[in-house]
């Protein structure tokens, strides 16, 4: 009850005893990228229209697609068509692609919005923009491509920014011994990009949203133990899958049910500090296993007269009962001393 209730004191909502327990164990961290390692806030950096269309005409089609879309990419792009005072579209038909992109029939252009993947499965060429496709990724920017009518008409490259402690946070669980990875949807290029600016060196890339807990699970197969730190819906999977489920408290709700530990300041310093704090109550757990033991060990032969066999004397019951008090007066007030544990800054 310390423990848990030290946790809430800093913003850190530790789901049971169980869920503490565990936490010290953990060897290996997989973060979310998107909303948890970066702020979720992405901005519209780069509009690269073909030859034939123009950058104001790519933005308000990729717009118009968009808008319809709950995707934090999509909502940038929306966000930048307003920003320029573009007019929307009329949208006809809106169809998500899980972890490719979405297609849009806008005034009677077939519209393609997503990742290199979905141009892939629609035999798209990218044909000049590659070597601009590679150099925005190479950024740490990432590049959504349009097709209309199965055509290459642009990209627009969208980056989000790293939050500040993310960098902080993992160099410290690094310097805890526990490896860190990073899982995203992202392509590649992209994704490394990240993981350099913060110091990670796994990264598992172009992963879609439903094969999260997959990844995950190849980990425990391993025979690590894992923790999940990620916010969105299609982050729950991975976040009830792994040993320990970590939510950012800025989060969706689904996130926050499925997890083990919400961080509710969506400071990723908290993550480390979770982990100490489930070290340091287990320590104390066994410290007041170890003193209650060894104090009933040697308490109760002598409360049964031991000493007195050898010509010492009995045990007055009223000095007995008071050494029973003692032992638990001792190990409550060893549990207390959990009240000093402070958080990592």
């Amino acid at each position: 009850m310390v423990g848990t209730g030290k946790g809430a004191e800093y913003g850190i909502l530790i789901k049971g005893g169980e869920a503490l327990e565990t936490t010290h164990k953990i060897n290996t961290i997989v973060f979310d990228k998107t909303g948890t390692i970066t702020e979720g806030k992405p901005e519209v950096t780069d509009i690269v229209p073909v030859a034939g269309m123009t950058r104001e005409r790519l933005l308000q089609i990729a717009a118009s697609g968009e808008k319809g879309s709950e995707h934090p990419l999509g909502q940038a792009i929306v966000r930048g068509a307003e920003k320029e005072n573009l007019e929307f579209l009329r949208v006809e038909k809106f169809e998500a692609i899980p972890g490719h992109g979405i297609e849009n029939n806008i005034e009677g252009m077939n519209v393609l919005i997503g990742n290199k993947k979905l141009m892939d499965e629609r035999d798209i060429s990218l044909g000049e923009l590659t070597i601009e496709s590679d150099r925005l990724a190479g950024e740490g920017k990432t590049p959504m491509y349009i097709a209309v009518n199965n055509k290459i008409s642009g990209i627009i490259a969208v980056a989000d920014v790293v939050k500040e402690n993310s960098a902080k946070a993992i160099k410290k669980l690094q310097s805890m011994g526990i490896e860190v990875a990073m899982i995203t949807g992202d392509n590649r290029k992209t994704a490394e990009a990240i993981a350099k600016q913060v110091g990670i060196d796994r990264v598992l890339a172009e992963v879609l949203p439903q094969d999260k807990s997959n990844e995950v699970k190849k980990l425990q197969a391993e025979g690590k133990k894992v923790a999940m730190v990620g916010d969105g819906i299609n982050d729950a999977p991975a976040l009830a899958q792994a040993d320990i489920g970590i939510a950012i408290g800025s989060g969706t709700d689904v996130a926050m049910e499925s997890a083990d530990i919400v961080l509710m300041k969506s400071d990723l310093m908290d993550v480390p500090t979770a982990i100490q704090l489930s070290k340091s109550t287990i320590r104390n757990i066994k410290e007041n296993l170890f003193w209650a033991f060894g104090y009933n060990v040697a308490g109760i032969p002598i409360a049964a007269g031991v000493l007195y066999l050898f010509g010492g004397p009995l045990l007055n019951p009223i000095f007995a009962a008071a050494a029973m008090s003692l032992s638990s007066v001792s190990v409550l007030s060893n549990a207390l001393r959990l009240k000093r544990f402070k958080p990592y800054k």
